[in-house]
């Protein structure tokens, strides 16, 4: 009866060393594979940081270049007013001739109003729907960009963190692996072998839906 029983304990035990060798082999390798993805999501960070950054360097300068143009518009209007209500219409034409293309359209639907009689009238030119600066479009597009961007910056560190997470949960596996060799208690054994495959499956499930990043 002895005998039979031994290669049975033998069997078994040989059984036990093969799961556990299965659970530390399979940790390690995802655990590489987490580390490896970290590693990589931090680096799109990264570059969607340093992309974030120029495209908001570039609408700080094209919000600079609209108020640059707004402030010419503003004055040549005011230098047109004070020379046509002062009855030099040579000098209003100079004015007139140099404003830009941009301002024109609103001063001529604003000039179509007539401002001077008309109470109802816009009161400049920069309060008609026609009035536009592209660069201030420009600008306000970029900050929209630069929005996105940011956001994709905050995805990235989250994604980074999510597979760092799976790095400890991977040692967690591989704690219970290793206990398991340690203790002389069969199901004592089997308790720590099964906790270790729960968190192991748990964490490569959840890793499944995670996205990847490959180098090209």
């Amino acid at each position: 009866m002895a005998e039979h029983a031994e290669p049975s304990r033998e069997r078994g035990t040989v059984f036990r060393d093969l799961v556990v060798t299965v659970l530390l082999v399979v940790a390690a390798v995802a655990t590489s594979w987490s580390s490896y993805q970290a590693a990589r999501w931090h680096g799109e960070q990264a570059e969607a940081a340093s992309r974030t950054s120029a495209i908001r360097f570039e609408a700080a300068r094209e919000q600079g270049l609209a108020e640059a143009q707004n402030e010419i518009d503003v004055a040549t209007f005011i230098a047109w007013v004070d020379a046509d209500r002062t009855g030099e219409p040579e000098l209003a034409a100079f004015y007139e001739a140099r404003f830009r293309p941009e301002f024109q359209p609103a001063f001529e639907a604003w000039k179509a109003t007539d401002p001077f009689t008309d109470r109802a009238a816009p009161p400049t030119p920069f309060a008609m729907p026609e009035y536009d600066v592209a660069a201030s479009a420009k600008a306000d597009q970029l900050d929209r960009e630069a929005d996105a961007s940011a956001a994709e910056v905050r995805e990235d560190i989250q994604r980074a963190g999510n597979y760092v997470l799976t790095v400890v949960l991977y040692a967690v596996a591989l704690f219970f692996a290793g206990m398991s060799t340690k203790i002389g208690n069969r199901r004592l054994q089997t308790v720590m072998i099964v906790a270790g495959y729960v968190v192991l499956v748990g964490a490569i499930a959840w890793v499944a839906t995670f996205p990847v990043s490959i180098a090209v």
